[in-house]
């Protein structure tokens, strides 16, 4: 592959991908859907990856999303949730294999085996989290506005969301894995979600400058790092004493009940925040979480491709996969956009460990599981 070379496997339009100097450069090309992943990206991407990384001549990889104006502005909002709607609805087996072949590549980049480095300017949430967190440096900017929101669109943070979350300083990855409340530069640095902050004006800069670092040489990396890496405010830190003292608590109804007994505006917001995502999915994704703190990335991710299965499949709730909590989430913020979502049970305080447990239960056996030789 010669310097600049377009790679010949290359076939999503979606994703662009070259090779400059020693680096394999990724490009999310989807600016209008914010670079939501399509199954045919998570593919390109994947074919991508496995080839880069078993040609020597590539040392490093370097992936990005780009903007209504040209690369940058936007990293990736996540999974292209109108597409599970619809395939939930007509019973489209390519929902399933969205998943698997997600979480296979969720995998693949936290294992990787050459520097692997996500700049995380503009929207990073969902499944732009899960081809981002396994990343040996995550770059965020003044922009960057990340988040697990799920539980809006009564779903639970995936892509590996209960391996890096729960890795989190204290509670505070309850705390976004149940809210989904967004944060920028200063809190993903604070709770480890990211590596360095680059100035948006020098992003450009640093992605060229990568074509000529010599990965070879002891300390290149930390040389590009410093050469562009910027302070952050300390005015966007965490509070995670706060954090600590609501979300350490062992139920989802304990926790609402202690932020709405709390006088303080942000324990009131927090707990009207919670009140409006699914009580279900708030139970399931505070068990997920807990679970994840003692599992390796391969088990969360196994354990997640039976919770997500099961989101889209709940026979256990005695209902059909239209009547799912997820369908009907994003029926209410993506399709109909009512923003008025009829949880079933509608109250924390209603959901029992009947309706909870068999999450975690898996549909297939260790032999069959879609994820069995993740390691």
């Amino acid at each position: 592959m010669s310097s600049g070379s377009i790679l010949p496997i290359q076939v999503e339009p979606d994703v662009l991908s070259e090779v400059h100097g020693h680096v394999g450069l990724i490009t999310l090309n989807r600016p209008k859907a914010l670079n939501a992943l399509s199954l045919a990206m998570i593919r390109a991407l994947s074919v991508c990856l496995l080839a880069w990384r078993d040609n020597p001549q590539v040392k490093a990889v370097a992936i990005r999303g780009s903007g209504k104006s040209g690369p940058f502005g936007a990293f990736c909002a996540g999974g292209d949730i109108r597409f599970f709607h619809q395939a939930a609805i007509t019973g489209d087996a390519q929902l399933e294999a969205f998943f698997t072949e997600e979480y296979r590549l969720n995998h693949l980049i936290h294992t990787y085996p050459k520097p692997y480095i996500a700049f995380m300017d503009g929207i990073v949430m969902g499944g732009g989290m899960g081809i981002s967190q396994g990343a040996n440096i995550r770059i965020v900017t003044e922009r960057t506005r990340m988040a697990m929101p799920e539980t809006n669109i009564g779903l639970f943070p995936d892509v590996g969301g209960g391996y890096f979350l729960s890795r989190c300083p204290g509670h505070s990855g309850e705390w976004l894995a149940l809210t989904g409340d967004t944060i920028g530069a200063g809190q993903a640095l604070e709770l480890g979600l990211a590596d360095s902050c680059f100035d948006v004006a020098r992003l450009a800069s640093a992605w060229d400058a990568l074509a000529s670092t010599d990965f070879d040489r002891a300390g290149a990396m930390e040389q590009w790092l410093a050469l562009f890496s910027v302070t952050v405010p300390v005015n966007s830190m965490v509070d995670t004493a706060q954090i600590d003292a609501y979300f350490s608590h062992p139920t989802v109804s304990a926790i609402v009940h202690a932020l709405e007994a709390a006088g303080g505006g942000w324990a009131q917001h927090t707990a009207a925040t919670l009140r409006r995502r699914s009580p279900l999915m708030l139970h399931v994704v505070l068990a997920q979480i807990r679970r994840a703190r003692g599992m390796s990335l391969a088990d969360d991710l196994r354990m997640e491709r039976d919770m997500v299965h099961h989101c889209f499949h709940p026979r256990h709730l005695k209902r059909s996969d239209s009547q799912s909590e997820t369908v009907e989430g994003i029926r209410a913020l993506a399709v109909d956009k009512d923003n008025a979502p009829r949880w079933n049970p509608n109250r924390v305080e209603e959901v029992t460990a009947g309706m909870t447990a068999p999450f975690f239960s898996s549909p297939w056996t260790p032999q069959t599981h879609p994820l069995r030789d993740l390691s």
